[in-house]
């Protein structure tokens, strides 16, 4: 449906899917890309990149401190994605405080950080 513009189908049907799969990291954070598009509806694109967020970090803090978890591993971008997705949104929402954390968490997590992370802290 994004490909052929239907932003709104393609909205309906991620929210069918999360409602189904609500751990569905990837569904969450294309949700929150496509509400920012669409609607600039921050504080609902900030709830579903905060969920992918959380999802992610839970399952890096269940595997351990020493985990590696490099963005170039395609499992893994959606986290990262919807980790600066969140950020955005809480700097956006007068939150920087939060928006470092999740940036410094980001960061710590692969320091190679091929997102910009580092600028975006930079700018808070």
């Amino acid at each position: 449906m994004i490909a052929e513009d239907e932003m709104d189908i393609a909205i309906d049907e991620l929210r069918w899917l999360l409602s189904g799969c609500s751990d569905f990291i990837a569904a969450h954070r294309r949700l929150g890309e496509l509400l920012l598009a669409m609607d600039n509806d921050v504080p609902l694109a900030r709830g579903h990149f905060g969920r992918a967020y959380q999802l992610g970090l839970a399952a890096v803090r269940r595997a351990g401190a020493s985990i590696a978890l490099p963005y170039a591993d395609p499992e893994n971008q959606a986290f990262f994605e919807a980790g600066k997705g969140l950020a955005y949104c809480l700097r956006e929402l007068k939150r920087p405080r939060l928006a470092r954390e999740v940036l410094e968490q980001l960061v710590a997590l692969d320091p190679s950080e091929p997102l910009g992370l580092r600028a975006m802290l930079a700018e808070l």
